[in-house]
Parts: structure tokens; C-alpha cells; sequence
């Protein structure tokens, strides 16, 4: 194909600016692969990675090692074998994961402005297990001052809402636990966040927003800026349309922009970043379990499998389409995202129960945990949606419920009239009018809540073992014994909030090496394609621990801009 026929021309394109596209833009230069080009489909940079909470699940990353933790690679792979088949994730890739992971880590350390800082008592998912660490395998990003990128803060995906104060001031993973579960200190930390954000007038007379940001968009925008401080061009509204293949040989792609159809070389690479499919429905009903609704998905709406179709059209081998990266949400009436309900339905005193008005699962345990128990569970004659978490007026007053917040900050006159007309939140004083409100069977209801008062006398839960691991009890309130996960539903008025099961993404794509090379079904090559992230296939399929998705994603952008550029790592 003659040059005349290309628009444009790079070394590497990449396809997504989420934290796998940047990671791999930016790897690409710093390995001497420098004329790079980032296309992006929305008009807003960062994906489902700066929606995010922004943790990144690393063993033995630097941020560990300084503060002393003892964690070894052996370890964590003991770890994760005995949640992870090699028939699910073949060695080559799981072994390229953690040792290439302190790698990356490392690497944009030591010459960009990407910083995180490790979580020290944020544990791994399964802490039952041989290997886990009850902390320092997954790391936040530090805070950055939006300030730092000029005008392109104005283009950049915030935070999920739930992640802010009042809608405007972003808070951290850490500080997140202590504001919605209200621990000692939490009044402290709210009034330092609103009093940064009141005093910083110049920052005011520019933007709603505070100047800075925490969690997802604070990783997204450290990446941003680093390409910025090296010219690297990111293009927005630009949708891949086709990857452009000869003979083979995957040489560029086709885009979009301003209404013009364009035709890009990528004389050494195309590494696809774009997410997965959740929220294209059709592709839903064809792999996911049922129920499904993309409406559930808390994942970018842009996210609807462009390079998962595409990397079918050329031959790629797939797997796992039928997963995702499962989490309860909270669809609230006005809003345009799910929130997640990771912290919520965890905190003692609240159950989640089906139309039968039994619970189901372990409230307490991880999210991805959560849901593929409720799939399981799930038959036409025993349907666990709709669900609901049920609570009372002591719990109301003491946590953060999702738009609720609590009775202090958001009083019942105040809730919102629809909630209760669009059948998302209902009010009762006594356990089976809340029951009949919701259409759930007062009788199973009743008798769920009195045992549930009677194993937080007791603290333990026979039924489901809530409170058990370290990470139950990561989110339990140490304030309540003898359980901290377990605590009495008796005061009313009586509570009902509607959840669903949704995502953050969904999981399954397609097959690469070590290299991040997409193979065809025969375990061949496609030369010239690379794919990162959830348009590939997981690495960590089971969720281990907090930031599961983008480790494997920022390690394999690594990984692919070394094998793209020949660079070698010591």
C-alpha cells in the first residue's frame, strides 16, 4: 500500500486513553518509538479508568517495598493459582503479569510524572487463601492538581460522582472509607476537604470543581500530562471504524473525524485499548448471563465493543466473553451512571434480599464475589433481581447510603419524590409494610430480618459466614461487636434501596501472548495488532484484589510498547 493512499502516518497508534492507551503511548516514546498518536472515541479523554477509583492491583510494586511490606512474587502467585486455572490464564501470561509488573511501575516512576502510593490496609479479595496480603498489593494514585493541564482538564472523564463530596470535592480510596462509613475522624477530614476547596479562590473563579483530583481522573490525568510534557497528541471524538489490514498484516486504522473518514498508518503497530462491550445490548444478550441491561453497566457509555467486533472481522481468538467485572449498582432516577455498591451493603445492619425476601450471599464479601454468586443462584423460580438492601433507621443515621447519604446530611423530606415513584427507595414502619411496598414476600422478609438480629447478637452468620475474612471486615465498622460486619435491623422507620446487577466493565476478548500480540485461533500472530486491557483477554479473571483490571492493563501496555520499540528491561 503506497503512502499516497494514507492521510497519516505514525510509528504506533493506539486506540483508547484510558490507563492502558496511555500507558502505552507514553512507553512507546520513552522507549524511543516517539511519533505516537492516541485516538479516542469520546470527547472526553480517560474511559472507564478515570470513572474509576483508580487502584492498581501491583505485588511487590516500589510503593511496597519503601514501606516495608514483605510480599514476594512466589507468593503471589501461589496466590492466584489457586483461583486461576492454567486452562483460564496459561503461565507465559500470568508469569509476564508479575514480573513485568514492578517493571512498568518503575519505569513511569522514574521518568514521568505518574506517582501512587500503596494501600496499606486494603486487603486481597480471598485473604482465606494461601499467599494473600491483607494490604500493600494495590496502590492509589496520588492527587494532582487539575491545574497542571491547562485547558485539557476541561476534556478530561471525572470521577464517578459517589467518589465526591457534594458532588465537587474528589476524595481518595483511604479517605473514601472513612467519610461514607463515618469512622472517628471523619468530620475532621470533611471539613480539611471543604476548607481546601473554599479557600482556593483564583481555582474558584475558573471552575465548579476542586482543583484536586483524586482516584480514576488523578491517575488518567498524571498520564495526560506526561504526554503533554512530550507533545504526544491525543485526538478526541475520533472513533475507529476499521482496523486496516493487507495480507495479513495489520498496517493502521480507519477513523472518523470531524466527519471526515481518515485513513492512518501505523507503520510499526496498532494497540487496541477500547474497552469492552457493556454497553452494546446486543452483544449482552448473545454472551452474558441473564438478567442483563447495559443500563446497569457503571462502564463508559462509549464502551461498545468497536475492537472486540474488529478483532473478530480479522480471525482473533476469544475468550471469556461471557464474564465481566461484576458489581452491584445503584441506578438512581436522574442520574446518568450506576453508582457501585462496594461499601454500602457491606456495613452491619443492612441485608440484600430477593422478591422471596431471603438473602442470598455473603453482603460483606467482594463485589465480583457478590455477583457471580447471584448468577448462580439466579432461575426463573428462584430469581435473585430484583434485589434490594433493606436497613433500618439506625443505619440511616450512622452510614452513607448512595444517594440517600444519611439522615443527617439528606433528612426523609428531603429524598427526592421519585425515588419512591420510580420504585427505587421505599419507607415503612414496620417490616412487612416495606415488604408489600417493594413486592417482596413479607413473610420471608420477616423471619430473614429476625435471624439477621439474631446472628449480630451471636456475630456469627451460619447462613452466608459475613464477617469472616479480612476483607469483610475491611468495610465492617470496628465500632460494633462482637461482629463488625453484623448488626441489628430493629429500629424503624424501616428502608428499602433498589440494586442491580450490574458492572464496571465487561471482562472477556481477545487472546494475546506475552507481548500483548492478539494470536488467532491456531496461536499465530496477527503482525501489527496489539490489544490491552478489556478488549483483551483477562489476566486476573477472578478479581484477586482491589485495581485487578487496570494492573494487568498498564503491565501489558508496557509489555507492547517492548516489543514494538525492541527496548530491553533489566
Amino acid at each position: 500500500m503506497s503512502a499516497q493512499q494514507w492521510d497519516y502516518s505514525f510509528d504506533v497508534v493506539v486506540v483508547g486513553s484510558g490507563n492502558g492507551g496511555l500507558t502505552a503511548a507514553l512507553c512507546s516514546y520513552e522507549m524511543g518509538t516517539r511519533d505516537v498518536l492516541v485516538v479516542e472515541k469520546s470527547d472526553l479523554y480517560g474511559g472507564t479508568s478515570s470513572i474509576s477509583g483508580g487502584g492498581v492491583w501491583i505485588p511487590c510494586n516500589r510503593y511496597a517495598r519503601q514501606a516495608g511490606a514483605e510480599d514476594s512474587l512466589e507468593n503471589a502467585r501461589t496466590y492466584l493459582r489457586q483461583l486461576i486455572t492454567e486452562e483460564e490464564v496459561p503461565d507465559y501470561q500470568l508469569d509476564a503479569f508479575l514480573e513485568n509488573g514492578p517493571k512498568m511501575v518503575d519505569f513511569l516512576h522514574e521518568r514521568t510524572r505518574v506517582r501512587y502510593v500503596t494501600l496499606e490496609h486494603y486487603p486481597d479479595y480471598y485473604t482465606n487463601l494461601e499467599g494473600a496480603m491483607v494490604g500493600h498489593r494495590s496502590m492509589e494514585p496520588e492527587t494532582f492538581p487539575a491545574s497542571e493541564l491547562g485547558e485539557e482538564w476541561r476534556r478530561l472523564r471525572r470521577t464517578h460522582p459517589m467518589m465526591h463530596l457534594g458532588g465537587l470535592i474528589g476524595f481518595t480510596q483511604v479517605e473514601a472509607a472513612l467519610l461514607i462509613g463515618q469512622q472517628p475522624g471523619w468530620w475532621k477530614t470533611a471539613l480539611k476537604l471543604v476548607a481546601a476547596y473554599v479557600a482556593d479562590i483564583p481555582w474558584r473563579l475558573k471552575d465548579k470543581y476542586h482543583r484536586r483530583l483524586a482516584t480514576g481522573c488523578a491517575g488518567v490525568a498524571r498520564l495526560r500530562a506526561s504526554m503533554q510534557d512530550r507533545d504526544i497528541p491525543l485526538w478526541l471524538s475520533t472513533p475507529m471504524r476499521r482496523v486496516i489490514d493487507e495480507d495479513g498484516v495489520v498496517t493502521g486504522i480507519e477513523v472518523t473525524r470531524n466527519g471526515e473518514t481518515l485513513r492512518i498508518q501505523a507503520r510499526k503497530g496498532v494497540i487496541l485499548a477500547a474497552g469492552g462491550f457493556e454497553h452494546n445490548q446486543a452483544m449482552r444478550e448473545q454472551y452474558l448471563p441473564k438478567p442483563t441491561d447495559h443500563r446497569w453497566s457503571a462502564g463508559t457509555l462509549d464502551n461498545t465493543g468497536d475492537a472486540i467486533l474488529e478483532g473478530q472481522r480479522l480471525g482473533a481468538k476469544m475468550h471469556r466473553l461471557d464474564e465481566a467485572w461484576w458489581c452491584n449498582t445503584i441506578s438512581v432516577p436522574g442520574e446518568t451512571i450506576p453508582r457501585l455498591s462496594i461499601m454500602e451493603k457491606s456495613y452491619p445492619g443492612s441485608i440484600v434480599v430477593n422478591p422471596a425476601g431471603e438473602r442470598f450471599s455473603n453482603e460483606s464479601q467482594n463485589y465480583m464475589a457478590f455477583q457471580q454468586e447471584t448468577f448462580a443462584k439466579h432461575s426463573d423460580e428462584n430469581p435473585c433481581n430484583p434485589s434490594w438492601q433493606i436497613f433500618d433507621a439506625n443505619f440511616r443515621a450512622r452510614y452513607f447510603v448512595g444517594p440517600l447519604y444519611n439522615s443527617t446530611f439528606r433528612p426523609d423530606w428531603a429524598v427526592p419524590k421519585r425515588y419512591e415513584t420510580e420504585g427505587f427507595f421505599a419507607k415503612a414502619d414496620t417490616i412487612p409494610e416495606l415488604a408489600r411496598k417493594i413486592g417482596v414476600n413479607p413473610e420471608g422478609l420477616a423471619a430473614t430480618v429476625a435471624k439477621m438480629n439474631e446472628y449480630a447478637v451471636t456475630g456469627v452468620d451460619p447462613d452466608c459466614h459475613r464477617g469472616d475474612s479480612a476483607y469483610d471486615r475491611y468495610y465492617g465498622d470496628p465500632r460494633v461487636t462482637p461482629n463488625p460486619c453484623l448488626a441489628p435491623i430493629d429500629k424503624p422507620p424501616y428502608y428499602a434501596m433498589k440494586v442491580d446487577p450490574g458492572d464496571f466493565g465487561t471482562q472477556g476478548g481477545m487472546v494475546c501472548n506475552a507481548h500483548a500480540q492478539v494470536l488467532r485461533e491456531d496461536g499465530s500472530v496477527i503482525p501489527g495488532l496489539y490489544a490491552i486491557g478489556n478488549c483483551s483477554a483477562p489476566t486476573l479473571p477472578c478479581y484477586p484484589g482491589p485495581g485487578s483490571t487496570l494492573g494487568p492493563a498498564m503491565t501489558f501496555a508496557y509489555q507492547a510498547a517492548k516489543a514494538i520499540t525492541g527496548f530491553k528491561d533489566a
